[in-house]
This record gives structure tokens, C-alpha cells and sequence, in this order.
């Protein structure tokens, strides 16, 4: 069992920056790979990053040189550092821990969530 929770949402303007944080306890170090995803109402809840177990890392289209994740291997806390934010960037994340080696940015495929983060970016 692993249990995660995410911390570091908040509101911000355009062109400004956020760091979430998502804390990992239990057999955090088994899961394959700690991913972020964002869900807008009314939307589905997409994938933004996923970090591999093995340390690669993987970004949706939108947010590929804006976001970065990391992970502080002491802490077992992993990061999802965003720059230059746009309203577009909204919504709720969530961090998720998944055991399958597939499918990482899907949200059908996570096993372990958190409780969620609200971001929220003005114009």
C-alpha cells in the first residue's frame, strides 16, 4: 500500500510559477512509476508528467519545457516544478503512484492518489 499527498497549490498570474510536492509513504518505493495529472470540471483527467522509477520522465505536449518533475529520493517526495503558467494551466492535480509498467500517463492505469491540489492561474 502506498499512500501520497499533494501540497503547493495555490493561485498565481500568467507567466508565473508553482511547485506542487507529493509525499510518499508506505511501500512508496515499489510502484513503477509517480505521475501528475490534471482534471478541469467537466473535463477528464489527463496526464501532465510521470517520472519512472528507473528516473526517466515523460510530459503531455502542453506542458513539455514548462513543467518539470523530480523526485527527492531522502524526502521520497516527488515535484512538479511549472513555469510560465497559463489559464489554461487550471484545474485540480492529483499525484498518482501506478505498479504496471505501461500506461503511466493514463489516469485508468494509477492505483495510489492523493487527495488533489488546486491550482489556479489568472490572466
Amino acid at each position: 500500500q502506498v499512500r501520497v499527498v499533494e501540497s503547493g497549490g495555490g493561485s498565481v498570474q500568467a507567466g508565473g510559477s508553482l511547485s506542487l510536492s507529493c509525499a510518499a509513504s508506505g511501500n512508496a518505493y515499489g510502484p513503477y512509476c509517480f505521475s501528475w495529472f490534471r482534471q478541469v470540471q467537466g473535463k477528464e483527467r489527463e496526464g501532465v508528467a510521470t517520472r519512472y522509477r528507473v528516473g526517466t520522465t515523460k510530459y503531455a505536449d502542453s506542458v513539455k519545457g514548462r513543467f518539470t518533475i523530480s523526485k527527492d529520493n531522502f524526502l521520497n517526495t516527488h515535484y512538479l516544478e511549472m513555469n510560465n503558467l497559463s489559464p489554461e494551466d487550471s484545474g485540480m492535480y492529483f499525484c498518482a503512484a501506478s505498479d504496471r509498467s505501461i500506461g503511466c500517463m493514463s489516469p485508468q492505469w494509477a492505483k495510489y492518489w492523493g487527495q488533489g491540489t488546486q491550482v489556479t492561474v489568472s490572466s
